[in-house]
């Protein structure tokens, strides 16, 4: 039986990471906006609602499909590492890695641009429109979600004592709102406000685009921005103070792109990712590899059907580990990657047993080769914020843990728009808050690494290779079918797997496959510091068979049991088979919901 109906309406979707932000997305229908306005309005309000998850200054892919022009676009909200980031100026620090948090990782948030974009180039509205819904809860308050509450509890002394900004806004009389408290941020409420009236002050929709996207990146949030990172000593991973290097002028020389995606046939299904400056790719890989095997004959949660994808999983992100990079500055030998003949020999690796090597590919007779990696850390989780510092991700390390890592939001119309997107970046845990703007950065040059001759080596200019992936698909006629992301860090390309295979393989109904059981390999190295990994992992979510469990221990998996329900927030929308539009959100973490006009 479904925790929750799958829904259906008749002109427009949205489903999110968080209802209030689902709410405001379908509220721009009502104001004659379509599915590209009302992404944009419910992002803007997961910026503030979801603080500890995303911000105003992190990053964004953002993939569209355009009815008018039936076709498939991405918008790059991933801003590049700054002038001044070099694998030198880092060393000099006496650093080998790029600290997870404070300023040093900072790059160009790359998020507003990329959603003023839409806005300008594919909506209806304006932008006083989609601002409005998040510049009301900013400014009259929101309830503070528990996982938001368990982090700032954790940081009350580093918000306290060292980053003082992210004190005065989240913090009461010192100490921490509990959950369901009321939580305001109205220097964020002015620093919109302010977007909005500069917009506001010339004529036209395009032209008020324009001067938001002014405002931020050469206006007064840049200068906000330029000397905050210029004058602040920052405590961060390092375990001492340090200044960041990002600077108004790499602000003023960026803005967001529109690129092709990379696209696969699956089961007569296109689908569509953004390029490797992504992960996305590796979605595509995986769906190449198990394209050769019968998924649907092997059973649903059945080992066999556990035992491929996982494997499958492993050699996909292998190559990613070698591979992924920014485009714009490596050679990443996409096509090879993807070549029938390439994906034939790397299914021959999988064998009846669990690897436990990472063994990238070598496409076009291109030798693979990436960092040694750290030592993984073994004994107890550490805890603590000082902990939380030397963490790359917004997970805090308690004694029960808090996950967190990004959003997602996704809408359909019934014209056939379709767009997805999984904002991230600029984590409360992870990078002070500006005084003056009421947000902090974000971190993501810590994917990147100290070491030349990578894909995904640190490079003044260059994008650091983002986990961030969401999925757009077509049905074999060409219409538009889904569009789909989820939450989940390194994760997020194995949840939305499973997702999609239990649709199209299974033959399961959008909300039957966001709800059923879900499972991952943590066989890779992750992105963020301290880039652990555990080579044999199978995490699969409660409620598994018994005898599944016990055959894929006997092939040599390390099975661990999380929580029923636990694995992702995968959200999805599309049209319907009778016209309509229709709006899926997973149950886990009773976060993610679907609303329908």
């Amino acid at each position: 039986m479904l925790a929750r109906p799958e829904l259906h309406g008749t002109y427009g979707a949205v489903s999110s990471t968080h209802w209030l932000a689902s709410a405001a997305g379908t509220s721009m229908f009502d104001r004659g906006g379509n599915a590209f306005d009302a992404a944009a309005a419910a992002a803007f309000v997961l910026q503030v609602v979801e603080p500890h998850l995303n911000g105003p200054g992190g990053d964004v892919p953002i993939m569209v499909f355009d009815a008018a022009r039936d076709d498939v676009e991405v918008i790059c909200g991933q801003g590049p590492m700054p002038a001044a980031a070099t694998i030198d100026r880092f060393r000099s620090l006496g650093l080998d890695t790029v600290p997870g948090s404070g300023l040093l990782p900072a790059c160009v948030p790359g998020v507003f641009g990329a959603w003023m974009r839409l806005v300008k180039e594919y909506g209806r509205l304006g932008v006083a429109d989609v601002l409005e819904p998040a510049i009301g809860y900013a400014e009259h308050g929101f309830p503070l979600l528990p996982k938001a509450a368990a982090m700032i509890e954790v940081l009350v002394p580093l918000f306290r004592d060292h980053w003082t900004g992210s004190g005065q806004t989240y913090l009461r009389g010192g100490r921490a709102p509990a959950a369901g408290d009321r939580q305001r941020n109205p220097v964020l409420a002015r620093t919109f406000r302010r977007i909005v009236a500069e917009a506001t002050s010339v004529s036209g929709r395009e032209a008020q685009a324009d001067a938001a996207i002014a405002a931020f990146y050469t206006g007064f949030v840049a200068e906000a921005i330029d000397k905050f990172v210029a004058d602040t000593d920052v405590l961060d991973a390092t375990g001492r103070p340090n200044r960041g290097l990002l600077t108004g002028t790499d602000l003023a020389s960026w803005r967001p792109t529109v690129e092709r995606p990379v696209s696969l046939d699956y089961r007569g299904h296109q689908v569509y990712k953004p390029g490797p400056w992504s992960q996305g790719p590796v979605f595509l890989q995986q769906l190449a590899l198990l394209s050769g095997f019968d998924l649907g004959s092997m059973g649903f949660g059945s080992a066999d059907h556990l035992h491929t994808v996982v494997e499958s999983a492993k050699l996909a992100f292998a190559d990613r580990e070698a591979w992924y990079g920014d485009p714009d500055h490596t050679d990443v030998p996409l096509a090879g990657l993807l070549d029938p003949q390439y994906t034939a020999g790397r299914r021959a690796l999988i064998g009846a047993g669990a690897s436990a090597e990472l063994r990238p590919g070598h496409p076009d007779g291109r030798a693979p080769w990436f960092p040694p990696l750290p030592d993984q850390p073994s004994g107890p989780v550490e805890e603590g914020w000082r902990a939380q510092l030397r963490n790359g991700l917004p997970t805090v390390l308690k004694r029960t843990v808090v996950k967190g890592d990004t959003t997602t939001v996704t809408a359909t119309d019934r014209d056939g728009n379709m767009v997805v997107a999984t904002p991230s970046g600029g984590w409360l845990a992870s990078s002070p808050v500006i005084p003056e703007l009421g947000f902090p950065l974000g971190t993501r040059g810590q994917i990147a690494w100290l070491t030349e001759g990578h894909p995904n080596s640190l490079a003044p200019g260059k994008r650091p290779r983002t986990t961030l992936s969401p999925t757009i698909v077509r049905a074999d006629d060409g219409r538009p079918k889904l569009a789909f992301g989820t939450p989940g860090g390194d994760r997020q390309d194995q949840w939305t797997l499973n997702f999609f295979l239990n649709h199209i393989d299974f033959g399961m109904s959008a909300q039957e496959a966001v709800e059923a059981l879900t499972f991952h390999t943590d066989a890779v190295p992750t992105s963020f510091t301290p880039r652990q990994y555990r080579p044999r992992s199978v995490v699969v979510e409660d409620g598994v068979a018994p005898g599944t469990v016990a055959e894929l221990r006997r092939r040599g998996h390390q099975v661990d049991l999380a929580d029923p329900a636990s694995l992702g927030q995968v959200c999805a929308t599309g049209p319907d088979a009778d016209g309509g539009v229709f709006a899926a959100a997973s149950q886990r973490g009773q976060q993610a919901y679907g609303v329908v006009r």
